[in-house]
């Protein structure tokens, strides 16, 4: 995916992922102390409502810094030299499998 740019959005992405991490470790806790299971479908709503939002922002990110910004040295090291078709094909196979 897309260059995690500058230290503020890769610190900022890396506290999502520790909350994330949080929350799916209390969803694991909530099933070993046989919590209501619908408290326990609510922690799992919330769970992927971040993971979500984790997505959209590296999504927003890729297309800044890989698809608007190709050939500019702002794209990903370990991107791939790739004409403009092959980038968009890229990025709508990026979104419909984060869209499912």
């Amino acid at each position: 995916m897309g260059n995690i740019v500058n230290l503020e959005s890769r610190t900022k992405l890396k506290g999502r992922m520790k909350r994330i991490a949080g929350q799916v470790a209390g969803v694991q806790r909530m099933i070993e102390e046989d919590r209501y299971c619908v408290d326990i479908l609510n922690q799992i709503a919330a769970v992927r409502s971040a993971l979500d939002a984790l997505g959209v922002e590296l999504l927003s990110e890729h297309v800044e810094a890989c698809v608007l910004g190709h050939g500019t040295g702002t794209e990903h090291k370990k991107a791939k030299p790739m004409k403009p078709a092959e980038l968009l094909s890229e990025l709508r196979t990026a979104l419909t499998r984060f869209l499912r």
